[in-house]
Parts: C-alpha cells; structure tokens; sequence
C-alpha cells in the first residue's frame, strides 16, 4: 500500500517540481554572479578610463605631445642598430601591417567618428553641432587624399623604373659575386613597376609615416576633451556613459597601435630622409588644421575645436587648450 502511494506521488509530478525549484535557485544565482561580474568590469572601466582621460587632457599631453612624436620620428631609426633583423616585425609582411598600417585612415575614421558621435549626442541634441563637429574628419580625410595623390604624382615624375639583370654565369664565371645590372623602362609608374617586380628608384615622402603621425595626432586632439565631459557629466549628474568610455578606450588602444606600429616601422626599415619628410608633413597638417583654421569663429566655413559648444569650459580651461 505504501509503496502504491510513493509511486502515485511520484507520478502526480512532485519531482519536476524540485527540479524547477533547483533551476529557478541555479539561474538566480548565474543572474547574480553575472551581475556582479558586470559591475566590476564597468568600475574597472570607470576607473580606467577616468585615469586615461585625466591624462590624455592635461597640459603637458596636450601642449608637448607633438614634440615627443617629433622626436620620436626624428630619433626612432636610431633603434635599427639594436632591433634584430629576424624580429618577427622585420618581415613587411607581418599581420600587423597588412591589416593596420594598410589601412590605418579607415581605422581611424572608424573610431574617432564613433567616439565624436556618442560625445556628441550625450553632450548636446544638436544634429547641425554633430555635423558640424564630423566634418572635421571630413576635412581630414580630404587631407589625406590630396596628399596622397599629389605625392604619387612626385613620385611618378621623379623616378625611374629599373629591371634587375642577373649577368649569364656561363659567360661571366663569377656570376654570384657580380651586382645585378639594371635596364631603365620608360613610362612606368612607382606602382605598377613594383607590382611587376622591378626596382623603383627615386625621390619619395613616406606615406605610411604621414598618415600614422596625422592620426596620432587627431586622435589626441579629439580626446583629450573628454576629460572635461566627464567632468561636466559628473555636476550634472548624468549616468548611463558605458558604450562612450568603452569607445574612449578603444581610441586610446588604437592610440597606441599606431605609436607602436611608427616605431617598428623606424627601427626596422629606416629611409631617410622619405620618413622624416612624412613625419614634416603630417605635423604641418596638424599645425594647419587644429592650431589654425580650427581655432577661427565655429560656423559652417569652420568646424571648431574639439568640444566646442558642446562642453562647457571655465576660462583656466580654455588657457590650457
């Protein structure tokens, strides 16, 4: 009899039941522990990106940046007497710089845009002041195309495209210890000499250190006001920031990234004076834009600073930048 009425217990379904409520407890205390983990990973966010931006706008970043990257480019080749030539990043076709260096604007576009974009709609609803502040990547990047494209046209006129000539060891006999002759092809441009194999011989202005300095640069320019939003956020008690300092912290990586990729590319392959040229010209760039015409009345002829009309800034502020 009894063992009849365990077997009816059992089967009215009692058990699934402590099941569900050994489920229900599993689940609660995954919710909890996840919330814990989030909590901590947006405290250590909070506290990193804090330190980063205290940093990245204070005075002496701000002020003497462009003159520790100008002495980076100025003194980097030096390092190519102590860098091992069988480094993994003396091989030009490292993974670094075929997915980085070959694309280091549209990168950057990506980021900086993205960041620009969050800060400006937490700070300010103005859709003419977001236009008006993403246009400076605009103005950038048209920069950076009509440098590109008029230092390709100096380089087609300037050089000369060479096919090595290796001397016939039957008829030389010391064939190996002989340099290779070079036969001159006319109306040949840098980049289709290259991509069928020749030697480009020439005037050139370093490209990949152009662009590498120039977003170095834009990119601290852009940060280094959101040490002031936060500030400001702070007063006005607003919360919710998550997705703009995790952006803020990829721009500070990807600010990295491309210090590193400068040196390796000053250590490993030093050419001088084509990277000191590109380093000139990017700095000048810089100097023309965010030091000049930035600087003017913002409108529609003019984006402005970063930050401006966005942020509110005292006067000690405004002496700093």
């Amino acid at each position: 009899m009894n063992m009849d009425v365990k077997t009816e217990k059992s089967s009215t379904g009692f058990t699934p039941e402590i099941n569900l409520e050994k489920l229900h407890k599993m689940a609660a205390e995954v919710i909890l522990l996840g919330k814990f983990i989030l909590r901590l990973l947006n405290s250590a966010l909070v506290f990193g990106t804090d330190v980063l931006a205290r940093f990245l706008g204070s005075h002496l970043v701000r002020r003497h940046f462009h003159l520790m990257l100008s002495a980076l480019v100025l003194f980097g080749p030096v390092l190519s007497f102590w860098v091992s030539r069988y480094s993994i990043f003396a091989n030009s076709n490292h993974y670094l710089y075929r997915k980085f260096l070959k694309s280091t604007w549209g990168w950057t576009c990506i980021f900086t845009a993205s960041f620009m974009l969050l800060l400006s709609l937490s700070a300010c609803h103005s859709p003419s002041r977001l236009l008006r502040h993403l246009s400076r990547i605009g103005v950038v990047g048209l920069l950076w195309w009509g440098c590109r494209s008029l230092l390709t046209l100096l380089e087609d006129a300037t050089g000369h495209c060479y096919e090595p000539m290796i001397p016939d060891q039957d008829i030389q006999g010391t064939g190996s210890s002989l340099q290779p002759l070079l036969l001159l092809h006319a109306d040949q441009t840098k980049a289709s000499c290259l991509r069928d194999g020749m030697v480009w011989r020439g005037y050139e202005v370093s490209q990949d250190v152009l662009i590498i300095c120039l977003c170095c640069l834009l990119l601290v320019e852009e940060m280094s006001v959101f040490g002031l939003y936060l500030a400001q956020a702070k007063t006005l008690q607003r919360s919710h920031d998550a997705p703009l300092r995790f952006i803020f912290l990829l721009c500070v990586v990807l600010l990295g990234v491309w210090i590193f990729l400068l040196l390796c590319l000053l250590a490993h392959f030093p050419k001088f004076p084509s990277q000191h040229l590109g380093g000139a010209l990017g700095y000048l760039g810089w100097r023309g834009l965010y030091q000049g015409w930035y600087r003017l009345t913002p409108s529609w002829g003019c984006p402005g600073l970063p930050g401006e009309g966005l942020i509110t800034t005292t006067d000690k502020d405004t002496q700093t930048q």
